[in-house]
């Protein structure tokens, strides 16, 4: 599906304001943590004297609810806060042009205006599929603005899409006769992107815009998987920043060898450096747990590490039998010098992320 700004309304994107701006971004964030809920990633964003008074994002899907839409969400946050459904005198911001159903709700809202980001050709009703907020015979005019950061909205939604894609053409993958793949009724959390490396699926996180400032590869030691850098991904993608980070093979969502001897410290640099090769990534910040596998030298290893001194936790979550355990089987035999790091933060948690970064601008900024 093509997300773009429509020429229609192409003299009205000039117009856009700087806290057109800011305030888009708010809205990218809520879509931001849409997509890590597996939801399509769309966020908006109420404004009222200058402060959000309402947020969402889509969550159709989890909730069960077709009405679940991020317009939906803001305006009933929104609502709440002004203890009546009139919200005269606000401004609703939405990552992708409304369709239909929230247009309805943003008219009946009487709201002052609505600022979207990417046009929708198929169901949007801003302008694309047709223009109910120009339509003569309401009751109620809501001035309408499209275009505000478009790339950037656009470019989350195509993201989102291609990796669901790419999941699903993965998910066809067939399996090695000597592996074994986790069912993934077993995970709670939306999968991400797979590389098939020896016939084998790796499994990897990818998040945030592919030109971003710095790149956060995160690697977990054994037991643990890329889910363990939940929190840090959110405050990381959040700043503007890209996040990576793979499941060994044997480990999380990626293929896992039945046999303990297919497991070996060098096997798995070399799976990384394909990774890193096929990725082509720039400005990398290594982030590792005691005990992580790291690239070879080959691989951007000249890039500071942080280290997380909190320990691998087990998540029986990627284990559903001893079979599939070989990996922290094998592992567990392993000596893995841990390289010298930039700097250390306790754990993998957002406060942890917010310590690195502040460290990363003051002492080592991207070139």
């Amino acid at each position: 599906m093509a997300f773009s700004a429509y020429p229609e309304r192409a003299s009205s994107y000039q117009m856009q304001s700087d806290d057109d701006a800011a305030w888009m971004r708010e809205a990218l964030a809520q879509a931001r943590a849409a997509a890590q809920a597996g939801e399509v990633p769309v966020g908006a964003v109420v404004v009222k004297d200058g402060a959000i008074i309402g947020r969402g994002h889509n969550a159709p899907v989890r909730s069960h609810d077709p009405t679940q839409h991020a317009e939906v969400a803001a305006l009933r946050e929104a609502a709440r806060h002004l203890g009546n459904y009139r919200l005269d005198g606000c401004t609703l911001y939405v990552t992708l042009e409304p369709c239909a159903m929230c247009s309805g709700a943003m008219l009946h809202a009487r709201l002052a205006r609505v600022v979207f980001g990417a046009a929708d050709p198929k169901t949007g009703v801003a302008g694309s599929v047709l223009d109910l907020f120009a339509e003569p015979r309401l009751n109620h005019h809501t001035a309408v603005q499209g275009g505000v950061l478009a790339d950037e909205c656009a470019a989350l939604l195509q993201g989102f899409f291609s990796a669901r894609r790419g999941a699903r053409r993965a998910q066809a993958e067939p399996l090695r006769e000597d592996a074994l793949r986790t069912p993934e009724a077993r995970f709670a959390s939306p999968a991400g992107h797979y590389l098939c490396i020896d016939g084998l699926r790796l499994h990897y996180l990818d998040e945030g815009p592919r030109e971003a400032p710095l790149t956060w590869l995160c690697l977990h030691a054994s037991p643990a998987w890329s889910e363990v850098w939940r929190p840090m991904l959110r405050v990381f993608t959040q700043a503007g920043h890209r996040v990576v980070a793979p499941d060994l093979i044997g480990f999380g969502r990626s293929d896992k060898p039945k046999k303990e001897a297919a497991h070996t410290p060098a096997w798995h640099r070399q799976a990384l450096a394909a990774l890193l090769r096929h990725l082509g990534l720039r400005h990398v910040v290594l982030v590792a747990q005691p005990g992580a596998v790291l690239p070879p030298l080959e691989a951007p290893l000249d890039t500071p590490i942080v280290r997380v001194l909190e320990g691998a936790q087990d998540d029986a979550a990627p284990f559903p039998d001893a079979g599939h355990r070989a990996a922290p089987r094998a592992f567990a035999r392993f000596a893995v010098n841990d390289a010298p790091p930039a700097c250390t933060v306790p754990d993998a948690s957002a406060a942890s992320a917010e310590r690195a970064m502040e460290y990363f601008a003051r002492y080592a900024p991207p070139p």
